[in-house]
């Protein structure tokens, strides 16, 4: 099974620990955050990785040339296969981003991850629904995680779980593909039958979307764009389907005073 890594971001709430290096490699528990996913998503058999890298980029490519040294030795018999997106040239967003893996993404569903967070989340059980989604309609083209809790911003879904609009409570900005949605108020989409959920980092995207990705990038002529900006763009056409996540915890290592709060949650975690 395939997933895609975000590991390219500038981890500017976290210097000056990202000074000299990336994000990614800011270590959790005395192992870089990015080995503990791929630890993580390997154990529930997701063995084709790639993970795209911009900001000291080739000190994640290094780190996994020695990673992947030490894994053959302590697992002989894995059958692990990581794989580089490079960004060096632009830093391309989630959009972008993926996109631009494309050629090692394309042949079947992917898992999308961001190498900051971590979740009592099962990645399996959500990549294998998603599959069965697909099956079930062969226009969705992504199955995204979603779960209760408070934030400013909100996807919000209709009766059938699938997107249809995105809202920012504290600008009161609304975004949507359906023009009866995206000319109402905050207040009156409180008022509707709308369900709202915030986006948990985590979705299943079925290689579909490349077309549509490149189609959308020659819109708007550009290279760098959010994942979620482009969903909200096609969401009329190409289902994308929410998932509440229920009893999901959570934790976002964005800043440096979060650090000891994931060591904490990574210690305690139970899938």
């Amino acid at each position: 099974m395939k997933a895609l890594i975000f590991a390219a971001g500038l981890g500017t709430r976290l210097k000056p620990l990202t000074d000299e290096r990336p994000k990614a490699l800011v270590p959790i528990l005395g192992k870089p955050m990015l080995e503990l996913q791929i630890l993580h998503l390997y154990s529930f058999g997701f063995n084709d990785i790639t993970i795209n890298v911009h900001y000291f980029g080739e000190q994640i490519e290094a780190y996994i040339g020695e990673f992947l040294k030490r894994f053959k030795k302590e697992l002989p018999a894995n059958n692990l296969v990581i794989r580089i997106s490079k960004e060096y040239d632009l830093l391309r967003e989630t959009g972008g981003g993926i996109f631009h893996a494309r050629k090692m993404l394309k042949d079947r569903p992917f898992l999308v991850h961001n190498v900051d967070v971590f979740s009592n989340m099962n990645p399996l059980d959500f990549y294998r629904d998603a599959l069965e989604q697909f099956r079930n309609e062969p226009s969705q083209i992504a199955s995204i995680a979603v779960s209760r809790r408070e934030t400013e911003r909100y996807l919000l879904f209709d009766e059938n779980d699938m997107l249809v609009a995105w809202e920012n409570r504290k600008t009161g900005e609304v975004k949507s593909p359906y023009k009866e949605l995206k000319s109402l108020s905050i207040k009156e989409l409180d008022n509707s039958k709308l369900q709202k959920f915030p986006f948990a980092g985590v979705h299943v995207i079925s290689p579909k979307i490349f077309p549509l990705l490149k189609n959308y990038s020659k819109k708007i002529g550009s290279q760098k764009f959010s994942i979620i900006e482009f969903y909200l763009d096609v969401a009329k056409d190409y289902p994308i389907k929410g998932v509440e996540l229920k009893g999901l915890k959570m934790c976002d290592v964005g800043k440096i005073d979060h650090i000891s709060e994931a060591e904490e949650f990574v210690r305690n975690l139970v899938v």
